[in-house]
Order: C-alpha cells, then structure tokens, then sequence
C-alpha cells in the first residue's frame, strides 16, 4: 500500500514557499547528518518558480550537490538544457550541479549508460528526489512507450537509461531509474491543476497496473510520499 501524504495550498506561492521549507530542511538534516547532501531535482519550466525559491533557502549550499532527475540530450548550455536552467538558480549559490548528460549524442541508449557511468561516482543515495508530473503521466522523464519498461525493470544498481518517448518531438532524454528514484531517502512531487490531481491520484490507486509512467513508478515506493499541490 502506497503511503501518501497530499498537502493543499491556496495558491503557486503559498506551495513554493512550503516546499522551499521542506526541501530544505532535508538537504539541512543531511548536512548535519553525514555533512554533505545530494538531491536531485526536476528542472522543467513548471518548476522554475519553485526552485527559484528553494535557492533562496539559508542552507549550506557549498555541501549541495544537485543532479537533474532527467534531462534532454543536449548540450549543457542548450537552452532547452535541464541542467542549464538548475544552474542559473544553484550555482550562484556555491552549490555543485552535476549534469547527467554531457552534449548532445546520436545514440540515446548510449548517453544513459554513460550517463549512468557518471553517477556511480556520487555517494548514493540520494536525500531527496523531486518529482513533477506531466498532462500524460510523465515524470522525471519517463514516458509511455518502448523505453518505459526498460527504465521500470532496470537492475537497482543502474542509476540511469536513455530513453526515446513516443511523444513526436525526436528528443532522446537521459532519466533517472525507477530504483534510483526509490532509493532515495525522501520522495516529493508537486503539483498544479485539478486535472493533474485527478491524473496523480487514479495513477496511485491503481498501483502496479496503472498505464501511467509516474503510477508505474510510485506502485513499488516504501517510503512515505509527501504530494503538494494547489489549484
């Protein structure tokens, strides 16, 4: 049984301002815990307000390191980069960002393996893992189609695959694992919209049968999910 926890806000700022709180108080228990945090965030527009605000957070962001839970295969300073757009709020504030895609590549399956490669050097695993959740179900990434089933049964020793959504955009993306999301310590995703709402909560209920990436995902979840969301 999934263990979900929904917290409702009156408007975008009232939950940026929650969640910028919650966020970091874990990267600041981490820090005091093992003096270091890692924590990987989304990096879409959606959540370019949140993290704006987290970055404003009085945590020691100098023992931050920050990956993207996915990210399109692009060059780092593409500006459809995930990574890029994390930077520009993190890096100022003395935090590490590590992308997990180093430049645009040919072969997708081949950027996630090395993609994977490079997050073996982090300490594992991961404080927190934020997820946001897409019109179709989607998260960190993870879309319906060929590749999906590949990124939900990958071993709990890969951390990351390459995959190619059946969306039409042609755009291979670099995604975090369903065992590296779930290793994480703590699990939180926001999100805004009745609709989403509607989507996130069918996709729970049906657990391992659900046809949706993000129900697919949290159906083996252990920990406690923390869900934050506002009309």
């Amino acid at each position: 049984m999934i263990e979900v926890e929904w917290w409702d806000y009156e408007s975008p700022e009232e939950l940026a301002e929650a969640v910028a709180g919650d966020v970091g108080f874990i990267i600041d228990s981490a820090v005091e815990a093992r003096s270091a945090s890692l924590v990987a965030l989304p990096g879409s527009a959606d959540e370019a307000p949140l993290l704006a605000k987290l970055s404003a957070q009085a945590v020691p962001w100098k023992r931050v390191t920050i990956i993207p839970t996915d990210d399109l295969i692009v060059a780092v300073d593409d500006e459809r980069s995930k990574i890029r757009s994390i930077a520009k709020s993190f890096l100022p504030k003395g935090a590490r960002v590590f992308p997990v895609v180093s430049g645009a590549a040919e072969d997708y399956r081949l950027a996630g393996a090395a993609a994977d490669a490079r997050l073996q050097d982090l300490p594992w695993p991961p404080d927190l893992v934020w997820l946001g959740m897409g019109q179709d179900g989607d998260t960190a990434g993870l879309f319906a189609g060929n590749d999906l089933l590949a990124a939900m049964d990958a071993p709990k020793a890969r951390r990351a695959i390459g995959v190619m959504p059946e969306n039409g955009d042609g755009m291979g993306r670099v995604s975090l694992t369903r065992a590296a999301i779930l290793s994480a310590r703590a699990l939180l995703i926001t999100v805004i919209g009745q609709e989403k709402r509607d989507l996130l909560e069918g996709a729970i209920a049906d657990g391992h049968s659900s046809k949706l990436p993000i129900g697919r995902v949290l159906a083996e979840a252990e920990q406690p999910i923390d869900i934050h969301w506002c009309a």
